[in-house]
């Protein structure tokens, strides 16, 4: 399948400081992967950067200025960011364009997974299956940080990676554009050889601890497991995506 993405690699993870220095970065367009603010800073200035914050919904973390003198040793004024290696992409634009170049969707929706190297791994498969894109939420999800690069073997530059607010809206967005929604799950007594995957698709994969979010099941069209015939009966998240992922090529492929 042709490539569909290029992601052109940044440097990873760079970090900028000060208030100033960081009011800009958003105004220019930097995807802000971390900011850490110092727990009780006031003024002008750092109100601005609040209403940015708002006004563009990125995330940040009050933090005592301890951790903030560990991070740098430079004149931080209290604010300390760090730019994503990857520019964010919307799942909104990414949909109809798929549908034009004449291809069937194969969309992946990551719910609350928070270590880099599953999530470095997972879009790895991802990639390597075909996956048009990789939804993550904004806030409870894996940071894409240099771990997260690596062990994707380059992967996190060549598909597009979506960070939204709300996993329900985007499955209602997908539902309406015509995507079933497959969610990953135990609490299911149906195989993930059930559904139909040469058809337009999304696949849900929740955190290994607490799985997948049942508002987001609940909106699910199919809810399918991995068959377990060993006494362990887990298996790794990752590990996980690449069943279900291969499932979908193999049907693609034969259909």
């Amino acid at each position: 399948m042709e490539k569909r993405f290029q992601n052109e690699p940044k440097e990873v993870n760079q970090m900028i400081f000060g208030i100033r220095a960081v009011i800009e970065a958003i105004k220019s367009g930097q995807d802000i992967e971390s900011l850490f603010l110092q727990r009780g800073l006031v003024g002008g200035l750092i109100s601005e950067l609040r209403t940015l914050l708002r006004e563009y919904d990125i995330p940040s973390q009050q933090v005592p200025i301890e951790k903030l003198n560990r991070i740098t040793t430079k004149n931080h004024q209290g604010v300390i960011a760090f730019i994503s290696p990857i520019t964010y992409q919307k799942i909104e634009n990414i949909i109809p364009d798929i549908f034009e170049k004449g291809e069937t969707p194969l969309i992946m929706i990551l719910d609350g997974i928070t270590d880099v190297r599953n999530f470095g791994a997972i879009v790895r498969t991802a990639e390597c299956t075909g996956v048009h894109a990789i939804v993550v939420p904004k806030k409870g999800s894996a940071q894409v940080n240099p771990d997260a690069v690596k062990t994707s073997a380059g992967a996190l530059y060549k598909i597009p990676i979506c960070r939204h607010d709300s996993l329900i809206q985007v499955l209602r967005f997908l539902k309406d554009s015509g995507l079933q929604i497959v969610a990953c799950t135990e609490k299911t007594e149906d195989f993930i050889y059930k559904p139909d995957y040469t058809a337009p698709t999304a696949i849900i994969m929740g955190a290994e601890d607490e799985g997948i979010s049942f508002d987001l099941m609940r909106n699910a069209d199919y809810l399918t497991k991995i068959p377990m015939v060993g006494k362990i009966a887990s298996l790794n998240v990752s590990v996980s995506a690449g069943v279900i992922l291969y499932e979908a090529v193999r049907q693609r492929i034969n259909s």
